[in-house]
């Protein structure tokens, strides 16, 4: 048995709480989880996991010795890290993840920039617009919108998005543009299915004219005139920018949501996410204050 190996799965198991999903997403049999969990108790003497029919839970000695395999994994990585040149040189593999819209618009931008100044670094960028586990799925690095939860991650501000209300100038016309949120009522919207940074505006029994699984089909629809939309200002900037959109009720905008880097807490960050860090931060608040300035 190879025991930093054994622990490994032992951790992954912990996390996902199932043999059967640390075997899927490590691509790894799931006879090999078990049997390796199983020669790891039989080493130590003690029970780690409970077993029942529904899923898997630490005992009291299984949680102390997932938390010190945890640190000991975490020191080994670190110790091939410097053995590579990882922390004096940058190079190597990042992940990085980012809102589908937001990351295709002004993280890959960035991403480019930065693997033409450090072409050692090769990196992985992940758009999705789901918050993922960075921990469970080995991402490096997320580009968050909106408010963060407490964590022991790591967060780098890098600026704030507006939440505005938009409509088409003809939608406009043919209402006429509400001067109070109390006059929404009157107009059709439409609603975004996918979590958003920010509530919606109309309550629960008021029936959207238009459902959309994500902000992007949301504001190619308002612009088309179906309805009002709320998004987040850089989803609705092209319409602005080019006319097909305005912005309505600004004097009752919700205060802004935050834009940050996020990123595991560890003692010694390796020299590749650093200076992804240093670069696209700024370069970041650069774009947020561009788009701040689009009305």
């Amino acid at each position: 048995m190879d025991r930093l190996e054994a622990m490994a799965l032992l951790v992954k198991v912990s996390e996902l709480g199932s043999m059967s999903a640390a075997a899927r997403m490590l691509n790894t049999p799931l006879t090999t989880v078990s049997r390796n969990i199983a020669e790891l108790e039989n080493r130590l003497g003690v029970r780690l996991l409970t077993r029942t029919t529904r899923k898997l839970t630490l005992t009291d000695a299984g949680v102390d010795y997932v938390a010190a395999a945890q640190r000991i994994l975490e020191e080994v990585e670190n110790a091939e890290r410097c053995a590579t040149g990882e922390y004096q040189e940058p190079k190597g593999e990042l992940a990085i993840s980012a809102p589908t819209m937001f990351g295709r618009l002004y993280v890959l931008p960035v991403v480019t920039e930065f693997l033409a100044r450090y072409p050692q670094i090769t990196l992985r960028l992940l758009l999705s617009d789901r918050n993922v586990d960075l921990i469970g799925e080995h991402i490096d690095l997320a580009v968050r919108i909106g408010q963060l939860p407490d964590s022991s991650m790591v967060a780098t501000r890098a600026g704030e998005m507006r939440i505005v209300t938009c409509a088409s100038p003809a939608l406009l016309e043919k209402y006429g543009t509400p001067a109070r949120p109390e006059a929404l009522a009157a107009l059709p919207y439409i609603r975004i299915e996918s979590p958003m940074p920010f509530s919606y505006w109309r309550s629960q029994e008021q029936r959207p004219a238009l459902s959309v699984t994500n902000p992007e089909a949301a504001a190619d629809a308002a612009r088309l005139g179906a309805g009002v939309a709320r998004l987040l200002h850089y989803q609705a900037i092209e319409g602005l920018r080019r006319g097909e959109l305005s912005l309505i009720l600004d004097a009752f905008e919700p205060p802004p949501v935050p834009v940050h880097l996020l990123y595991a807490s560890r003692d010694l960050t390796p020299l590749k996410l650093r200076k992804f860090i240093d670069f696209a931060a700024p370069a970041l608040r650069l774009a947020l204050q561009q788009i701040a300035r689009t009305a």
